[in-house]
């Protein structure tokens, strides 16, 4: 059986010692910090201690930007597999939110025609952080266990969707620069100490799902969430990642264990995506049903209630 190699963009977040366990490769993005280019992944260098250090920088005020791997790189990274007679699986950030993934399909094109022998396959996360990461850590998983390229390639398809993601920001501030929100949102939220709860979408977009008011609340109810929508918590991996708020990323991990989570990963929040939503960012990743049909299916009941109890004030 012909093994294959997998590869991930560096915005798929996962600890160095996981991409070494299970021989996962890593595309860097670029990220600019104050005038500065600096790879978001060096093999060798630690990215936990990158990743404290940029946040801490972001804190005093850095100015930070980052850059799409083009189609180029992504050819030039996993061309030592094709030279070698390997299939490969490259998995990316959601094309919901970067263009990278179109940039790894035209990589992929170009590499099947000079190696037609030979298949890639580009897929599209839907997510960020560990929920692009934890697909690539469950092909590593199948491929250890003898499943072949197409039987991997069809699993991760398939569960897409599967992989639930929320998260909660500190400040808001960076969210407005992005625009994800409006200015004067950013502001009152800021003042009324107004904590997003967000989503990765139906198709891979970022969307606030509700508010609350207060850290502890938001993160409770990041637990709360999981709790309504994971399936079979014990048997899963599952995810925190933090962008330098570690004391926040165990309580919830704490809260977590009560609702039946075993295997928990905490990671710091790659500084690629983490650059976007900002230091004190906690978000967490679990497999559950197809979120998209779950979202509407609640939002379905949350529009009937809200129905019936308008129809009652109005009578009464």
């Amino acid at each position: 059986m012909k093994k294959f190699d997998i590869y991930v963009d560096s915005g798929a977040n996962i600890p160095d010692e996981l991409c070494e366990r299970y021989d996962i490769n890593v595309v860097p993005f670029m990220c600019n910090i104050d005038g500065v280019e600096t790879p978001c992944y060096e093999k060798g260098r630690p990215s936990r201690e990158m990743a404290l250090k940029f946040y801490a920088a972001m804190r005093e005020g850095c100015q930070t930007s980052t850059s799409l791997i083009n189609a180029e790189r992504f050819f030039e990274a996993i061309k030592p597999s094709l030279d070698d007679g390997r299939d490969v699986l490259i998995t990316t950030l959601s094309s919901g939110i970067s263009g990278t993934y179109k940039q790894a399909c035209e990589a992929a094109q170009t590499a099947m025609e000079r190696y037609p022998d030979l298949k890639v396959h580009v897929f599209d996360a839907y997510n960020a952080s560990m929920g692009e990461g934890l697909f690539a850590v469950y092909a590593a998983r199948m491929r250890e266990e003898g499943k072949t390229f197409e039987e991997t390639r069809d699993f991760v398809e398939a569960n897409r969707l599967n992989m639930h993601s929320v998260f909660t920001v500190s400040d808001l501030k960076y969210l407005k620069k992005g625009g994800r929100i409006s200015a004067t949102k950013a502001i009152a939220g800021t003042l009324l100490n107004i904590k997003p709860i967000l989503i990765a979408g139906p198709v891979g977009t970022i969307e606030m799902l509700e508010t609350v008011r207060g850290r502890k609340k938001a993160l409770t109810r990041l637990a709360e969430l999981f709790d309504e929508e994971v399936v079979n918590a014990s048997a899963q991996t599952i995810s925190i990642c933090h962008a330098d708020c570690e004391e926040d990323a165990n309580f919830l991990a704490d809260l977590l264990r009560q609702k039946g989570a075993n295997d928990i990963v905490i990671e710091v929040y790659d500084i690629c995506t983490g650059s976007h939503v900002g230091p004190g960012t906690v978000a967490l990743f679990f497999m559950g049903d197809d979120r998209s049909k779950a979202r509407a299916e609640k939002s379905s009941v949350l529009k009937n209630i809200a129905n019936i109890a308008a129809k009652f004030k109005k009578n009464n």
